[in-house]
């Protein structure tokens, strides 16, 4: 099984550049933990709290449409309803909500495949 770190999105409005050129597919990446920790540090952070997402949204989409790069003033142009549905792709992709794991049947000693949701067994 191949751990899958990066996932295509679509964005509902799209993004409009300098050039007018509209932006709307890109490619969102697993957070690390110093995607989490580190803008924390930010004084644009530490004086609006809410400035967290502009920021982690600019380390995790690593691609969008033809855009050279993402920094946190694509991620300030972006429409509300752009932001709010990067905001669920964020969370759905990082949430850890349920894992599966090989086991071997005592029995049979064949190895199988066992799915655990940890949000239905209240292990967050």
């Amino acid at each position: 099984m191949v751990f899958k770190t990066e996932y295509e999105f679509s964005l509902p409005k799209g993004y409009v550049d300098r050039e007018g050129t509209l932006h709307t597919k890109g490619i969102m990446r697993l957070a690390t933990a110093a995607d989490e920790i580190l803008p924390m540090r930010d004084p644009r952070v530490q004086q609006n709290p809410g400035y967290l997402t502009v920021i982690l949204l600019s380390r995790v989409i690593s691609q969008l449409g033809t855009l050279e790069s993402i920094n946190t003033n694509i991620v300030e142009g972006l429409y509300t309803a752009d932001l709010a549905y990067l905001q669920e792709v964020y969370e759905r992709i990082n949430k850890l909500d349920h894992a599966n794991f090989k086991v071997k049947c005592p029995n049979c000693q064949q190895e199988h495949e066992l799915g655990m949701n940890f949000l239905d067994r209240g292990v967050y």
